[in-house]
């Protein structure tokens, strides 16, 4: 642990000990820039802790991406880590990371923000130790940790959890189980179950895009891109690809996709598809309301259930902060490039961007143009100012011409090729 609060005023705040805050912390010290660090767990990881009480990771949780395409740069995962890693191997690699860098003792751990709130020109961080003046702070805390739990009608009287608190396919255990959701956890999960459940059913709103994990033997991620095309028509051709090799969805009982591929998280699982196909795993319909011990689904079939387990998903959130203070619009703050608040010059978010293939590496590169900019504040205001004056005129389209899902989790979706031309279009402002 660092020392505690120690000279705040000249130095900056990193909420949260995750992929993001470690790459500000790693950032911020190659710039030059003093900081302190802030975890509510009391190690690294994030998520990929599953000690960590915010953890949503459970005991066969893996990478949906792989490793190669999603570790940092800088920073390659080592030879002997799988394909697709384990959140075992994940929180060693971060521990791995954190000890490279020299960062353990810029961190107080176990040490939640409380509160945050503006202080003249600064910054006010509330923690159980007190409140301290910092010159501006990076909110790294993720997105993947505040359940999203919808309503429905009627009651349920068996046992009714959010993903958010799976950790082991024990708990099915000869169990009659509905999965509501089948993005990446509900899938994972749904085949988790089938090992232990007497029944499993997912209930499914609307249909996916299903890409395998592997094709021709190598990362289903790591395939092609040597070759560009137009939107369109990468869109065409990577459907007609994917058919391939998983076939019609609706074939397994999903509904036809209301959206193009890309235009929503695909779901990257090689095994939920062979479940189905084997008669593990029953696709229902959505849900009208719960009775008792029954589900009535819309289509007028009902079936009794002794567990549900709701793969709903998660809402930001960011409860040490005013939503105000965020410049919060609809489901998600309207940041410049999901970063830059657009009128403080010393507020930032990390965390709050997801795109297909934007990995570490991409949080890499948003917290090293932050990083820079705090630099050119000090030393090259000049420079500075061209960032401050693109943020305080302008929002940049970020969807590379993809028409997104209108749904809370896509607000902040981008294209990561737009993405990363923008954050490197204005690393040059500042170099």
């Amino acid at each position: 642990m660092g020392k505690l609060f120690e000279n705040t005023e000249n130095k900056y705040a990193i909420i949260g000990a995750g992929p993001a805050g470690l790459a500000a912390a790693k950032n911020l010290k190659e710039c030059g820039i003093l900081f302190d660090g802030f975890e509510s767990a009391s190690d690294v990881g994030g998520l990929w802790n599953i000690e960590n009480a915010n953890s949503t990771v459970y005991q066969s949780a893996h990478l949906i991406s792989s490793k190669r395409m999603t570790e940092f740069t800088d920073f390659p995962m080592k030879e002997t880590v799988a394909d697709y890693p384990s959140h075992r191997e994940l929180r060693q690699y971060f521990i791995d990371f954190t000890n490279h860098y020299d960062l353990y003792k810029d961190f107080h751990f176990n040490m939640p923000v409380e509160n945050l709130t503006p202080d003249g020109d600064d910054w006010l961080v509330k923690t159980a130790s007190g409140s301290f003046k910092y010159k501006g702070v990076l909110i790294c805390n993720g997105n993947l940790s505040h359940a999203n739990i919808p309503s429905f009608k009627g009651s349920f009287d068996g046992e009714l959890i959010h993903s958010k608190s799976y950790k082991s396919a024990e708990i099915f255990e000869g169990k009659r189980v509905l999965i509501i959701g089948a993005g990446n956890s509900g899938c994972d999960i749904a085949v988790d179950a089938v090992h232990r459940a007497e029944r499993v059913d997912v209930s499914v709103r609307r249909g996916y895009h299903f890409v395998p994990k592997y094709v021709f033997g190598k990362p289903a991620d790591s395939i092609g891109g040597k070759l560009t095309f137009p939107r369109p028509i990468k869109q065409k051709i990577d459907a007609l690809l994917l058919g391939f090799f998983t076939g019609d969805p609706e074939n397994f009982g999903f509904p036809k996709p209301d959206h193009k591929l890309y235009e929503s998280h695909p779901i990257v699982n090689s095994l939920i598809l062979y479940h189905i196909g084997h008669g593990d795993i029953n696709i229902k319909k959505d849900i009208k309301e719960f009775a008792g011990k029954s589900v009535h689904f819309k289509d007028g079939t009902s079936e009794e259930y002794d567990m549900i387990l709701l793969a709903t998903g998660y809402k930001l959130n960011y409860p040490f902060i005013d939503q105000e203070l965020l410049n919060w619009e609809g489901a998600a703050p309207k940041l410049y490039l999901n970063i830059f608040h657009p009128k403080y010059n010393n507020l930032f978010v990390l965390s709050m961007v997801e795109a297909a293939g934007i990995g570490w590496h991409g949080r890499g590169l948003m917290s090293k143009l932050v990083a820079k900019f705090l630099f050119a504040l000090e030393k090259h205001p000049e420079k500075a100012k061209k960032v401050i004056d693109s943020k305080a005129n302008s929002f940049p389209n970020l969807n590379g011409g993809y028409k997104y899902m209108k749904l809370d989790r896509m607000a902040y979706y981008v294209h990561k090729d737009t993405y990363f031309k923008e954050l490197n279009k204005h690393l040059k402002m500042l170099s």
